[in-house]
């Protein structure tokens, strides 16, 4: 994690720049904007890395059972044993969701998880991480730069310009033309489309 340049920044008391990587790990899972693995990886093995801060790199029968339940929920049961390099953009991203996932952490930060996605495949990854944080009880943060991407599935949204918090808050109360036209420097209106609050731009 990167030091603060200001304060403290703190996991349920937990002082995270003065905690080890290997005790924040079984707290918090976090998926890089970037992920290029060095070695050519099965979806099965890339998963099992969820598992490291558990395992320290021996897997149990506990491991091996979060690792399975990880690949059926997001349906990657028929891909276990395909390398990455030889998936879509849409399934490999599934495959480090579910690894961060079979981490088992309360609280799992997404950086830009959506990069290089289609609508399709954006959609029904938003959609997963939504079903997630519902069914698995997970807290789940999404760094995103899609406005209404974030509109449609998240909770709350907290907003940031120029490396500092602008608002934070429901959906409701951070879609609002003036606020959104200030954070982008460019005229944006709000508009409610089928039952939800769309940005144009």
């Amino acid at each position: 994690m990167i030091k603060a340049d200001a304060g403290r920044v703190t996991l349920e008391g937990m002082d995270l720049g003065y905690t080890s990587g290997a005790m924040i790990a079984k707290r918090l899972a976090v998926l890089r904007q970037d992920n290029h693995p060095s070695a050519r990886l099965t979806v099965r093995d890339l998963v099992f890395f969820g598992r490291y801060p558990h395992s320290h790199g021996r897997p149990t029968t506990e491991d091996a059972d979060h690792v399975a339940r990880a690949l059926v929920y997001l349906g990657l049961e028929v891909l276990a044993d395909r390398f990455l390099d030889e998936l879509s953009g849409g399934q490999r991203q599934r495959a480090f969701i579910a690894m961060v996932l079979a981490q088992d952490t309360d609280y799992i930060l997404l950086g830009e998880p959506l990069n290089n996605l289609d609508i399709r495949h954006a959609v029904r990854i938003m959609q997963l991480i939504g079903d997630a944080a519902r069914d698995l009880g997970k807290t789940i943060m999404v760094v995103l730069h899609d406005i209404n991407m974030a509109a449609a599935y998240c909770d709350r949204i907290v907003v940031m310009k120029d490396g500092s918090i602008i608002r934070h808050g429901a959906t409701d109360d951070i879609m609002t033309a003036e606020l959104l036209s200030d954070v982008y420097d460019t005229p944006v209106s709000v508009h409610f489309l089928e039952g939800r609050l769309v940005a144009i731009y």
